[in-house]
């Protein structure tokens, strides 16, 4: 399972680095439960609408420190991430650990949750 989840986790940041929607609308749960590096707790569509009104812009993505917990039908997954890009036309780089959490239901598997902080 493990390289199933790292092939996902690479398709993802491919889909977030090229504002790929309709990957990230595969890839992501309608019941996604994000919570930003500001606290703020983010929906599906608000994450895919930063993408498709050009609001998020994101130049580079570099995982590190990939941590992978496998469970029957879910998996937690831990990175340290490089991230320079744009938000609402202000930078928006720096270096933060995200843990998301991935969900099979039927085989289809989905991020459900994440959060991220930003390192020092």
């Amino acid at each position: 399972m493990e390289k199933q989840i790292t092939a996902l986790e690479e398709r993802l940041r491919l889909a977030m680095l090229n504002s790929d929607v309709a990957t990230l609308d595969e890839l992501i749960s309608p019941k996604l439960l994000f919570t930003n590096h500001l606290g703020m707790l983010i929906s599906k569509e608000q994450d895919l609408d930063a993408h498709r009104s050009g609001a998020l812009e994101i130049r580079s993505i570099n995982l590190s420190e990939i941590r992978i917990m496998p469970f029957s039908d879910a998996a937690i997954v831990s990175a340290k991430t490089e991230i320079v890009g744009r938000y609402a036309g202000q930078e928006a780089n720096g270096t933060f650990r995200f843990t998301r959490v991935w969900s099979s239901d039927s085989g289809n598997w989905q991020v459900v949750a994440g959060h991220s902080c930003l390192l020092a």
